[in-house]
C-alpha cells in the first residue's frame, strides 16, 4: 500500500520534511502547501498548492504540519477533520490550551497523531537512553543539556523556550522517565526581539534527578550536547555528531587516612561508541509511515507533546515571577 501524504510549509524544516518525504518506501508526496511556494526552485510545481483546502483536496492519508507554530493548531485541527493522521512540528501549538484542543481531536477522531520531538530519534540520545535503562552508569543522578547558537531568523512566533528549549524538556522526561517535579529558570532578551533569546533552566524530575538546561540563539558557536551523570560515570551525547562517548569514574585517591571514609571520584577511562547514525528525521518519518500503516512503528505523542509545551510554559512563568531578572 502507498500512502498519500502532504506537507504544510516549505520553510527550512519543511524542505527537510519534502526531501525525506518523497525517498521514503510506501509513501508518495502528493502535494505542498505554502501561500509563496517553493522559493528554492528544486520542487516540482506540480506538487505545490496555495492552501490547505487545496491539499486535502488531493486525498490524503497522512500529512506534515512544518508552517510557522502560530499555524499549527489551525492547520492541524483542519487536517483532523479531514480524517487525515498528521505530524506536526514541535512545539505542538503556541500554548498548552491549543496543544490539549488538538490531541484531544486527534484522539477524538481516532487518527494517528505524532509530534516532531526529533531528538528522541537521534542515535546519540537514543543509545543513552538504552545504556542508562541496562544500568550500564547505575543510578542516575543529573541530566545536563547545552543547546546554544546563532539567532534562526526564520524564527519570528515564538522564543528560544518554545522554540528550542522545549527539545531539552521533552528528551530529558524521555531519557529520565519522568516529568519535572520544580522548574526554575531566567531568561534574557538581549537581540531587541519581542521574545527571549536566552534561558538558563534547573529542574527537578518526580524520581529526584537533577537537571540544568543552557539554551541561547546568542552564540557564534552552535552547540548540542546532552550529558547524563551516573553512579559510574557520565554519558555523554554529542546530537549535532550523533557521538556518545563514556567517561568512567575512577577511584578518588585519599592521601589523608581521616577523610578516606569518604567517597570521590577521579578521571578514568573514556570510550567513545560504534553506533549505527542514520537520519533522525528520516527515522521519525518512518516511524510515523508504519503507525499509520498499523505495521508497528514509533511516534511521538501528542500527550507528550502537549507535556513539552506545559513545561515550556512552567519554565516561562518561573522566568517571569523570579526576584532577580535578567534583562
Amino acid at each position: 500500500m502507498e500512502l498519500r501524504a502532504g506537507l504544510v510549509g516549505l520553510g527550512m524544516m519543511g524542505r527537510n520534511h519534502a526531501r525525506v518525504m518523497s525517498s521514503t518506501d510506501q509513501v508518495a508526496l502528493v502535494g505542498i502547501a505554502d501561500p509563496v511556494g517553493d522559493q528554492t526552485g528544486n520542487i516540482d510545481k506540480s506538487l505545490i498548492v496555495s492552501s490547505v483546502d487545496e491539499l486535502i483536496e488531493r486525498k490524503l492519508d497522512l500529512a506534515v504540519v512544518a508552517c510557522p507554530t502560530s499555524e499549527h493548531e489551525q492547520v492541524a485541527l483542519q487536517l483532523c477533520e479531514a480524517g487525515v493522521h498528521v505530524l506536526v512540528e514541535k512545539p505542538l501549538a503556541v500554548d498548552s490550551e491549543g496543544a490539549k484542543r488538538i490531541a484531544s481531536a486527534f484522539d477524538d477522531a481516532n487518527l494517528v497523531g505524532a509530534v516532531g520531538h526529533i531528538e528522541r530519534f537521534n542515535p546519540a540520545i537514543r543509545s543513552m537512553r538504552e545504556r542508562i535503562g541496562a544500568g550500564e552508569i547505575g543510578d542516575l543522578f543529573q541530566i545536563s543539556t547545552r543547546r546554544i547558537g546563532p539567532f534562526p531568523n526564520r524564527i519570528q512566533d515564538v522564543g528560544v523556550v518554545k522554540d528550542l528549549a522545549t527539545h531539552d524538556l521533552d528528551l530529558t522526561t524521555w531519557v529520565g522517565a519522568a516529568n519535572f517535579s520544580h522548574i526554575a529558570a531566567h531568561t534574557a532578551h538581549k537581540a531587541g526581539r519581542n521574545h527571549e533569546d536566552l534561558v538558563a533552566i534547573t529542574g527537578l524530575l518526580e524520581n529526584n534527578i537533577v537537571t540544568n538546561h543552557l539554551v541561547n540563539w546568542l552564540s557564534p558557536v552552535k552547540e548540542r550536547f546532552t550529558i547524563a551523570t551516573g553512579e559510574n560515570g557520565s554519558l555523554v551525547a554529542d546530537t549535532l555528531l550523533a557521538d556518545l562517548t563514556f567517561h568512567k569514574n575512577a577511584n578518588a585517591p585519599t592521601p589523608w587516612e581521616g577523610i578516606s571514609r569518604f567517597r570521590g571520584v577521579a578521571e578514568g577511562d573514556m570510550i567513545r561508541f560504534a553506533i549505527a547514525k542514520p537520519e533522525p528525521l528520516r527515522t521519525e518519518f518512518e516511524g510515523f509511515r508504519d503507525m499509520v500503516l498499523e505495521n508497528g512503528g514509533e511516534v511521538v505523542s501528542m500527550s507528550d507533546g502537549v507535556l513539552a509545551v506545559e513545561n515550556a510554559e512552567r519554565v516561562l512563568d518561573s522566568a517571569s515571577n523570579a526576584k532577580s531578572r535578567l534583562e
